[in-house]
This record gives structure tokens, C-alpha cells and sequence, in this order.
């Protein structure tokens, strides 16, 4: 495949998806096959690891998800209600990924589960038998997935149809060695633990993982090779994001510690250019904010804090900004859309937070309760609202539920009629009391890592 110099990855695949092939026709890409079994549908009567396959919605009787009832609760500055709620009968929900319409869910099991935005109907699932998929990454047509043997696989899903998904395999990273050459043993470049955590670098063509085995790797993907591989952390590395503008990394980890990498120029090595490090205690998140104006990167640790580090204008420094208080227990992820951050806790709860424009001053809105375990993952997408923000908030907890939220944060106009009367400047004060399912309580007592 020639495509470095002359097409981006990006490119590459939206030729591909302008022309894929049909469930019943043969795939000549790269390889001819004969046997119709090389691109059965996906269903849960038949699973199959084909390179190309349909994704049909599973029957009623055999998801292993459930809706529930509708639910609002209001706030001063937030409107917010549960428009959807699933429950996992397979195990926990690790990660959640939002791209053109449709949301992809990761967990204990080797499915990878597909879902319409916005109220998650089943669209089917990947099978991918590779067991447990801890991390997920989309981008347009294209998704990244994480699994048990310590590899990436590259997707490409795209409409085959009118309310049909088809799937195809692009790549596994690094490759797998044929068995029948044991005796050529070149020098892997396979994670030696648990990828927990994804980035791409969408101008370059360039994918980040990273791993409890302390260490980032970096992958060419027009060359579905690794270009670059260095010990980030003296702990395991917990999550990692890409500035899109500059093209500098984020990685954060157990060790306490937020690192910033640039790539050399002209090169495909990575050079640390700062360490941010306000507390000692485990960085498990990492979220990125940017305005016209303004660039805020946030944090969330086990000691319930959330680390605000403001970048200056002019040096490009980031400057410790303070921090957001509120929850109890540790700050186990984080999403940031426009001047909107939210954090998942191991207190079960979901805070939604807003930077004033100008001020960097944030403001807690509200508090959303309804997990019974702790929120492990998010994921948020934008919708159009002609007064304030309006989001759609996706969250899977420990209890292996995942819910769907509605959010609309009000204008500044309309939130100050609504508040007339109450005072400025006055705070306001959240109180919860989380209640944990027996099942998480049974396995916090039993294990001490369960993140």
C-alpha cells in the first residue's frame, strides 16, 4: 500500500467508504477469496472474525441491554435528564467513543457494541475475540480498539444501507507473527500490559497508545508501523490526549504526574518538554478546552480533585490554575465540550462545570446521581440549541450500566432571570449521599485495583 507522501490515512479510508463492498459480493483489496464465509453478518448466533462483515441489531430477546424509564431533574443554570438506560449483563463498560452518529462501547467481553445516537438503539455489535476491549478511539469511519493480547485493531464502519452498518478490519498493531516462522524473531514492538488509553494525531496520521507497562507508543498508520516507543512514566499510564492545533501530547499516570511531549522536528521521536505535577496522588484523566482566547487543560486524580492548568498566550506555558472540589472519592474521567466539563467519580456521581469567559472562574452546575458504582468512563457530543449549550453526555459505571443524558445548559441571559431575586455571587451547595451497589462494594473489599 503506497500512500505515505502521496494520501493521508484519512483520505484513504473515505475512498474506501465511498465504495464498500457488498455483503454478497467478494473483497479484492488486498486478497481474493472464493468462500462466501469470508463476509458472514455478525449476529449472535454466529460469530465470526471475517475482514469484512454487517453489523445487523441484534434481536430483542438476545441484547443483553435494557431501557428505562425517562427521568428529569432540574438545576438554576442546568437542565438535564436520563433519556436512556442500559444495562450490561456481560460484564463492565470501559470505554465509550462518539463518531458520525453513532456511539461504541468497550468492555469486558469481545464484542465491540454499536449504538444510534441519540437514545443508544442497537445497531449490533463486532466480534472481535480478542477478549476484554479496554479503550476505544473514533475518528469519521475510522475505530481504534485495545485488547486483552496487548494490540491494536483498526476499524473502518461505515453505511451500508439504509439502517445497516457494515464493519471491516484495516489493521492489527503491531501485526501478529505467522506460526510458521518461529525462528524469525524480530524485535517486537508489542505493549507488555494492558493499553489503557488512546490518541491520534489526526493531521500526521499518527496513533498513541499507552500502557501500564509505563510506556507510549507511537504508530505511522499509512505504514501500520510503530516510529516511535519511549518510557513516559515512572507509573502506568492512564490516559493521554492530542492538541490538534500543535500537535503535543498529554500523558498523565499513576505516578502523579502530567507530561508534555513534542515531536522532534523532522523526526518521529518525541521529546518531554514539561512536567506538570501539583499533588502526588494518581492522575486517572485527562480533558483539553479550548475558546478563541483561551486553552484549559483539566486533570482529575484519586484524591477527588480536578487540576486546572491555564496555557499563557504568549510563552505557551501552562500555569496551575487551581482546582475544582466537590468530589469525595477519585476523579476516574473527564470530558470538556466548549466551556463545559464534566467528571465521573468513584462516588457514583457525574459533575457538570462551567468556565466563565474571561475569568477562568468555574462554576458547578449540578450534580447528576443515578449510577450505584463508580462512572469509569464519558464521552459527550454537541447538539444545536438556539439558547445555551446543548449536549448529549454518555456514561457506563461499574455497576455496569450505561446511561444516556440530555443536557442544556442555559444562557447567561435567561440564567439571570431565572436566578432574579436570589442574591449575587451566591453559592450553591450540592449535597449527595452515593449509594454504591453490594456488587461493588463486595469487589472494592476483595481488590484493591479494579480501574
Amino acid at each position: 500500500m503506497e500512500l505515505y507522501g502521496r494520501k493521508t490515512f484519512w483520505s484513504f479510508l473515505e475512498e474506501d467508504q465511498r465504495a464498500p463492498p457488498s455483503p454478497t459480493s467478494r473483497h479484492h483489496h488486498h486478497h481474493h477469496h472464493s468462500n462466501k464465509d469470508s463476509e458472514p453478518r455478525l449476529s449472535l448466533s454466529r460469530p465470526s472474525s471475517a475482514t469484512v462483515a454487517s453489523l445487523s441489531p441484534s434481536s430483542p430477546c438476545g441484547s443483553p441491554w435494557t431501557l428505562s424509564p425517562l427521568r428529569r431533574s432540574p438545576s438554576p443554570s442546568l437542565l438535564y435528564h436520563c433519556i436512556a438506560s442500559l444495562q450490561r449483563q456481560d460484564g463492565n463498560v470501559y470505554s465509550i467513543a462518539i463518531s458520525r452518529g453513532a456511539v461504541f462501547t468497550g468492555s469486558d467481553s469481545d464484542h465491540i457494541r454499536v449504538w444510534r445516537q441519540p437514545d443508544c438503539t442497537d445497531r449490533g455489535y463486532i466480534r472481535t475475540h480478542h477478549g476484554r476491549i479496554r479503550a476505544i478511539l473514533a475518528h469519521g469511519g475510522t475505530l481504534f480498539t485495545s485488547h486483552k493480547d496487548h494490540r491494536v485493531r483498526v476499524w473502518s464502519v461505515f453505511v451500508a444501507g439504509p439502517d445497516r452498518l457494515q464493519s471491516k478490519k484495516l489493521a492489527t498493531l503491531p501485526p501478529r507473527t505467522p506460526s510458521f516462522f518461529p525462528f524469525h524473531r524480530k524485535k517486537s514492538n508489542q505493549h507488555r500490559d494492558t493499553i489503557s488509553c488512546l490518541a491520534c494525531y489526526h493531521a500526521e496520521g499518527l496513533l498513541y497508545t499507552g500502557s501500564w507497562d509505563r510506556t507510549v507508543k507511537v504508530w505511522r498508520l499509512t505504514e501500520k508501523a510503530c516510529v516511535d516507543s519511549f518510557v513516559a512514566h515512572e507509573g502506568q499510564v492512564s490516559a493521554m490526549l492530542v492538541n490538534q492545533e500543535d500537535g503535543c501530547l498529554f500523558t498523565s499516570s499513576t505516578d502523579g504526574s502530567v507530561k508534555i511531549w513534542r515531536r522532534v522536528y523532522g523526526d518521529s521521536s518525541h521529546a518531554l518538554t514539561v512536567v506538570l505535577r501539583f499533588q502526588t496522588s494518581p492522575v486517572n484523566a485527562l480533558a483539553l478546552s479550548h475558546s478563541s482566547s483561551s486553552c484549559f487543560l483539566y486533570s482529575g486524580s484519586s484524591d477527588g480533585y480536578v487540576n486546572i492548568w491555564e496555557k499563557e498566550a504568549a510563552s505557551g506555558r501552562f500555569n496551575h490554575g487551581g482546582f475544582l472540589q466537590g468530589h469525595r472519592f477519585a476523579v476516574l474521567c473527564l470530558a470538556a465540550v466548549e466551556r463545559v466539563v464534566l467528571s465521573g467519580s468513584e462516588d457514583t456521581t457525574i459533575r457538570v462545570w462551567r468556565r466563565e469567559e474571561g475569568t477562568g472562574f468555574h462554576t458547578c452546575l449540578a450534580v447528576i446521581e443515578g449510577h450505584r458504582g463508580p462512572v469509569r468512563c464519558l464521552a459527550v457530543s454537541l447538539e444545536v440549541e438556539s439558547e445555551g449549550v446543548g449536549l448529549l453526555l454518555y456514561s457506563a459505571s461499574l455497576d455496569r450500566m450505561v446511561k444516556v443524558w440530555r443536557i442544556k445548559v442555559v444562557g447567561k441571559e435567561r440564567e439571570g432571570v431565572e436566578e432574579e431575586g436570589e442574591g449575587e455571587g451566591k453559592e450553591v451547595v450540592f449535597e449527595m449521599s452515593p449509594v454504591l451497589s453490594p456488587l461493588w462494594v463486595e469487589k472494592k473489599l476483595q481488590r484493591s485495583h479494579l480501574y
